[in-house]
């Protein structure tokens, strides 16, 4: 039987990072780190501003469409005045059972600062008036950018001719168009959006 001795040779030391190495992996990491940081921060930015973008278009999508519908079932007030009272290109007053109440409300849609607000009066006694009566406003959509030369509010007669901008008799109209048009931010891409309805008054007296 033989013994086998070991020879006593040392196995070689493992050798550590230099302190120059070490910077040079520091100075990697924060770099890498600030890239991925960067990457995350815009790309959460732009989601941000893309899901607030959408949320102003889809605002105003179903502003659009309310004030569509509520157009579409404008009738004769119940002083008996024409169902359009006013017609402007960025403002529209017409009368209409908005809440189905049986009582005919007066509607007022209009542009003010980029802002669409909608006001609602109520008549009272008898026979009924509007007149003296409070408004309820609300803000229905805003970053709206219609100008002079993207009107908010269209207006037909009973031909389908397009009645002027300027001075339209309200007892010509006899359907309206809705137009919006949304910018969350003028100076940044997405360019503007477009919304756009038109709703034929049903309940004229021929």
């Amino acid at each position: 039987m033989q013994t086998r001795f070991n020879s006593g040779t040392a196995a070689p030391a493992r050798r550590g990072f230099t302190l120059v190495e070490m910077l040079v992996v520091i100075a990697i990491t924060v770099m890498v780190g600030g890239a991925v940081t960067g990457m995350i921060q815009y790309f959460y930015q732009k989601n941000a501003y893309l899901l607030e973008q959408t949320d102003a278009l889809d605002n105003a999508r179903r502003t659009m469409l309310d004030a569509v519908r509520s157009l579409r079932e404008a009738s004769y007030g119940d002083d008996g005045a024409y169902p359009v009272a006013v017609a402007a290109t960025s403002t529209v007053t017409f009368f209409a059972d908005i809440d189905s109440d049986g009582s005919v409300e007066k509607v007022r849609y209009y542009l003010s600062n980029g802002t669409l607000y909608r006001g609602v009066t109520n008549s009272v006694g008898s026979p009924p008036s509007y007149a003296g009566q409070p408004e309820a406003t609300t803000t229905v959509a805003a970053y709206v950018r219609n100008s002079t030369s993207t009107p908010l509010f269209t207006y037909y007669d009973n031909t389908g001719a397009t009645l002027p901008a300027v001075s339209t008799d309200p007892s010509q109209v006899s359907a309206v168009m809705v137009s919006v048009w949304i910018d969350l931010n003028p100076n940044r891409a997405p360019n503007v959006f477009n919304l756009s309805e038109t709703a034929t008054l049903r309940n004229l007296r021929n």
